[in-house]
């Protein structure tokens, strides 16, 4: 029997999702061949444009996957946009295997009335902006006033909480993106209220990420929990992060941690906003705390709920992968979507978890395609020649490759202005062009 030969499989998104799948694959099938495609022309996706930018010890995990590129077997599309440049159907009759590792793409919506008034703003916007995401509102970053309501109080939320009462010294050594940070900075944020709907011991933020705030010499601190909960001493993991996370709030309290200069940030546990009040503009929010009403004035409203995994651009179609992620439910127990397509990372889980979860969503569908192809009934492979040689030839010479990524990430660390670890370069035409023009001429 002719043996068969090395599987070849297309990954949809470079983030973290991706590749730890990429990871456990190339460990699992060395010989494998493995394509990751993302629609801009730097790989790492959420890490590289979601990860707040202060976080760099987060964004360092990148070093582990620059080595899977270095593989000749692995090979980074970079600046192709599955459903516009190529189609998913394309990509499955050249691969073994498709995986969608795309993320969520759009932040929830808040549903509440005067949602739509100009001022509210969704958080992920904030962080993309930091991060000089090439996709970006072009005017900028908004201007959000003194009185700021951020609505949520998960890591995302935090994260926002955070950069608003940093001043420029608390940006040294990160990859902040300067025009964003001086839009701010040129008129920040004086009062800010942190609305959760839970209790504090039930909120979605991390405790190390509270103690962050609680650590920084900026900003003073009230808590108020009106929704609390009482439970025996902590035995579980939850008990214990629970237990962990009511200590971290308790040490923001100003009684404890003393004044600092800066803006005073109100935590309201317990509360939920019914409105955001306004003609045009948000001019204040009205929430309920303890069974009574309260408004509370606000230039803008930041709402950090989570990601929509029903959200598409457009009018995605289930044939497309961002209408097919759009139509399904989360999924906890498995990748599979039909033979030999998959999903993996918020793709398959929706918006849970951080960005080690990804690292066991990884294990577990790659455990499936690996069974599945040795099983061969879920994944028929008939072809003899496909995968990344047999993308249209215009295709792979527009696309930016790994050789071409370190070009450029070469050329943002260079130019970096003292106290940044890089400037990231704004414009996804320039990025492909410093790519290809930089790029050392003996590589393919």
């Amino acid at each position: 029997m002719t043996p068969q030969p090395s599987p070849q499989v297309a990954i949809i998104g470079s983030g973290p999702a991706g590749c730890y799948l990429a990871q456990a694959l190339h460990r699992a099938l060395p010989t494998a061949e493995l394509t990751i495609f993302d629609r801009t022309a730097a790989p790492y996706g959420l890490i590289r444009y979601g990860v707040a930018p202060d976080h760099q010890h987060t964004k360092a995990i990148t070093r582990q996957f620059d080595r899977l590129f270095q593989s000749p077997d692995v090979h980074f599309v970079g600046g192709v946009d599955v459903d516009v440049d190529v189609t998913l159907a394309e990509l499955r009759e050249l691969y073994d295997v498709v995986v969608l590792a795309t993320g969520l793409q759009r932040d929830r919506a808040l549903d509440a009335p005067g949602a739509q008034l100009q001022g509210v703003v969704a958080a992920g916007e904030i962080i993309r902006s930091l991060n000089a995401h090439p996709k970006v509102d072009p005017e900028g970053f908004p201007r959000l006033g003194s009185d700021v309501v951020v609505i949520g109080a998960g890591n995302v939320a935090l994260d926002v909480v955070r950069f608003l009462v940093k001043d420029r010294s608390g940006f040294v050594g990160s990859d902040v993106d300067d025009a964003a940070l001086e839009q701010y900075l040129a008129a920040p944020a004086q009062r800010i209220t942190v609305l959760s709907r839970a209790a504090a011991a039930d909120s979605k933020g991390d405790p190390q990420m509270l103690r962050e705030l609680a650590a920084l010499p900026r900003a003073t601190y009230t808590v108020t929990d009106s929704a609390t909960t009482t439970s025996a001493a902590p035995q579980s993991p939850d008990d214990r992060t629970r237990a962990a996370r009511l200590a971290s709030v308790a040490a923001l309290d100003e009684r404890q941690r003393g004044a600092f200069p800066g803006p005073a940030v109100s935590f309201c546990f317990g509360a939920r906003p019914s409105r955001i009040l306004g003609d045009e503009h948000v001019s204040a929010v009205e929430y309920t705390l303890a069974g009574q009403n309260v408004t509370v004035p606000a230039n803008a409203v930041i709402t950090a709920i989570g990601f929509d995994p029903h959200a598409a651009p457009g009018a995605a179609s289930e044939t497309t992968a961002a209408g097919i992620i759009a139509s399904l439910p989360p999924d906890l127990d498995s990748g599979r979507i039909a033979p030999a397509l998959y999903r993996t990372g918020w793709a398959q889980r929706g918006s849970r978890g951080a960005i080690p979860e990804n690292r066991s969503s990884a294990k577990l569908v790659a455990e499936e395609i690996v069974a599945d192809l040795a099983d061969g009934a879920r994944i028929t492979r008939n072809r003899a020649s496909g995968g990344y040689q047999a993308l249209d030839a215009g295709l792979r010479e527009r696309a930016v490759d790994f050789s071409q990524w370190l070009a450029l990430d070469a050329h943002e660390r260079r130019t970096a202005p003292e106290g940044r670890v890089r400037r990231k370069v704004v414009s996804h035409e320039q990025m492909i062009d410093i790519a290809r023009r930089t790029a050392p001429a003996n590589q393919p």
